[in-house]
C-alpha cells in the first residue's frame, strides 16, 4: 500500500487530496493545526478508519515538525505533499508595505516550513518506492509570468519557496528523491476566492495526476495544473 503525508488538510485542496488518495487505496497521514476542528476531516476518518491517520501539526512550529517525524520514524512515505500555506493581507500596494512582522509570518509558513518538513521526513521518503516530494507553489511566484505587479507578500513567499524546491531537487537527487513545485490552479477556496476557475476536486485530481506521472526528467520542474511547465 502506498503512503502519503499531506500538510494542511483541514479544508480546501489538502482535504480533497486526502480524500482522493484514500479513495484510490492509499494510506494517508493528514496534518492540520487542529484536526478536531474540521468536521469534514473527521468524517473521512469514519469512512477510512484503517488508512487515515490524523496528526495535529502547526507547520510554523519547528519542534512540532521534528516530533511528528520522530513519531513516524519507521514509516515509508511515497509522496510528501507540502500543501499548508497562507495568503496574508490582500491588496497591499507599493508604498503600503509596512507590516514587516506579517510579511515574515507569510514567509515562515510558505517558504521556510516546507524546507523544515522536507528535512524532517527525508529519511522516510528516501526509503519508499516512489520517493516524491511535491510542494504547492503558485504561478504568482513566477518571475517570468508576472505581468501585473503587486501581491508583494504572497508573490515573494512563493518565489522564495521555488528557490528552495529547485535547490532541494538537486541536493536530494543522490538519494533518488524527486522534488517539484506544483501550481494547483486558481481554485475555489477561501484563498482563491469566488471568481476562481476550478473546484478543489478538479485541482486535487490534476495534482495527483502530475505527481503520479513524475519521472526523472521532471526533477526540479515548476508544473502547472495542466502538466505544462511554468517559467521561473
Amino acid at each position: 500500500m502506498k503512503t502519503a503525508l499531506i500538510t494542511g488538510t483541514n479544508r480546501g485542496i489538502g482535504l480533497e487530496l486526502a480524500r482522493q488518495l484514500l479513495e484510490a487505496g492509499w494510506q494517508v497521514h493528514a496534518t492540520a493545526r487542529d484536526p478536531d476542528a474540521s468536521a469534514e476531516l473527521k468524517a473521512l476518518v469514519d469512512e477510512h478508519p484503517h488508512t487515515l491517520q490524523l496528526h495535529a501539526l502547526d507547520v510554523a512550529d519547528a519542534a512540532a515538525i521534528r516530533a511528528l517525524a520522530e513519531e513516524l520514524a519507521d514509516e515509508s512515505i511515497d509522496w510528501l505533499i507540502n500543501n499548508a500555506g497562507i495568503y496574508g493581507p490582500r491588496g497591499v500596494a507599493f508604498g503600503n508595505v509596512t507590516d514587516v512582522d506579517t510579511w515574515l509570518e507569510v514567509f515562515r509558513i510558505n517558504s521556510i516550513a516546507p524546507m523544515l518538513v522536507m528535512q524532517a521526513f527525508v529519511d522516510q521518503v528516501a526509503r519508499s518506492d516512489e520517493r516524491k516530494i511535491g510542494i504547492l507553489s503558485s504561478k504568482v511566484g513566477s518571475m517570468g509570468d508576472n505581468g501585473s505587479g503587486g501581491g508583494y507578500i504572497y508573490r515573494s513567499s512563493k518565489a522564495a519557496v521555488n528557490a528552495v524546491i529547485k535547490s532541494a531537487s538537486i541536493d536530494l537527487e543522490p538519494r533518488g528523491i524527486n522534488v517539484v513545485a506544483l501550481h494547483p490552479g486558481w481554485v475555489l477556496t477561501d484563498m482563491g476566492g469566488p471568481n476562481a476557475e476550478i473546484t478543489t476536486a478538479q485541482s486535487a485530481e490534476g495534482l495527483i495526476r502530475n505527481m503520479a506521472g513524475l519521472t526523472e526528467t521532471d526533477r526540479g520542474r515548476f508544473i502547472d495544473i495542466d502538466g505544462t511547465t511554468i517559467p521561473w
